[in-house]
């Protein structure tokens, strides 16, 4: 047989498949007498606590996410600023919004469940809010290329399942608490200024918090925020309208997958 053959007998059977659904879970394979088969299993996670190597959290939100059967409204997904924000605003989170935030993590982390956590729920809408950890350098230096490549993959794996985008804007921050010396406020603003470029050319929504929450010289306005990074209830009010109205808007605006 050529090798143009072989070529083509190779990609038949590929262009076939590309039509039959992906079956959502893989079948467990069972252990033998002798003991278990390898380090996968049906039930990886501990309760009450991160299990060793679980760097992206994918263990947090596991089982709630086996009990939401209805498509949501809206995921919202990132970091504290996110995860916090259900405590302070349940009304919010009260109208099929579904709450997907983790304390400390980057855009590197959030990635790496978004499938997890946004696709499998097969939400209208999702929310990203996150970025000022990659600037903290919470899992290490960062740099903006891949705070960039995060938040495109995040974007092409909803819009490629017809899920609709809005982009957060990196809240205003002048310092951090947990990084003495580090003045992020410039940063905030160059990373900011991309995540705008980025929904006007891809047609996203761009929810604007930093606008309505930053003082003249990029911090976090007085009265907003409990450690001039995470909002408290004041900051929370002002950031709610603008969520709500990012999240209706395209949900006007669903794309088709």
């Amino acid at each position: 047989m050529s090798a143009r053959w072989l070529l083509l007998a190779a990609l038949v059977p590929a262009k076939a498949l590309a039509s039959v659904p992906v079956p959502a879970t893989i079948p467990p394979v069972p252990a033998p007498a002798a003991g278990a088969v390898s380090a996968v299993t049906a039930t990886p996670c501990v309760p009450d606590a991160m299990p060793p190597g679980d760097w992206p959290s994918l263990c947090h939100y596991r089982d709630a996410n086996r009990t939401i059967d209805v498509p949501p409204r809206a995921v919202m997904i990132g970091d504290s600023i996110t995860e916090f924000w259900l405590p302070a605003s349940p009304a919010l989170f009260s109208e099929g919004i579904v709450d997907r935030g983790v304390h400390g993590q980057t855009s590197t982390q959030i990635v790496a469940r978004f499938y997890q956590d946004v696709v499998r729920l097969r939400p209208h809408v999702v929310h990203i809010l996150c970025g000022i950890n990659d600037i903290a350098g919470n899992t290490g230096f960062a740099s903006p290329d891949a705070y960039a490549n995060a938040i495109l993959a995040m974007v092409d794996m909803a819009r490629a399942n017809g899920i609709a985008v809005v982009v957060g804007s990196i809240l205003p921050a002048g310092s951090f608490s947990w990084r003495p010396g580090y003045h992020p406020a410039a940063q905030v603003v160059a990373f900011n200024a991309w995540l705008r470029d980025l929904t006007q050319r891809r047609g996203l929504m761009y929810a604007d918090y930093y606008s309505a929450m930053a003082a003249p010289d990029g911090s976090m306005k007085p009265g907003l925020s409990i450690d001039g990074v995470h909002p408290n209830a004041a900051g929370y009010a002002i950031m709610e309208p603008i969520a709500r109205a990012a999240i209706g808007e395209a949900e006007r605006h669903m794309p088709k997958p």
